[in-house]
């Protein structure tokens, strides 16, 4: 069992945050304070909150690369809008 005061701030990170849920989470770090922190997490939908740094996580699967982040930044943000269609569009 881990906790999120281990995560670095703009490093991303695959987590699986409960022990009762094999689904695995990329966040990222945004902000620290005292005792807590502001984390993304991209779902489905894009997850912004707090947590405190002694939340815990059940697993730290791996920190992701520079080349990996670019990577899935390229795949997530170009297929982002891919089933989105404007009005009158089929």
């Amino acid at each position: 069992m881990y906790s999120y005061a281990l995560l670095e701030p703009e490093c991303y990170y695959v987590v699986q945050e409960f022990e009762s849920d094999p689904a695995l989470t990329l966040l990222q770090v945004k902000v620290i304070s005292d005792s807590c922190m502001y984390v993304t997490k991209y779902k489905e939908c894009l997850v912004i909150e707090w947590k405190r740094q002694t939340d815990p996580i059940h697993d730290i699967v791996e920190l992701l690369s520079d080349d990996a982040v670019k990577k899935w930044k390229d795949s997530y943000f170009n297929s982002e809008g891919a089933y989105n269609y404007g009005e009158g569009e089929d």
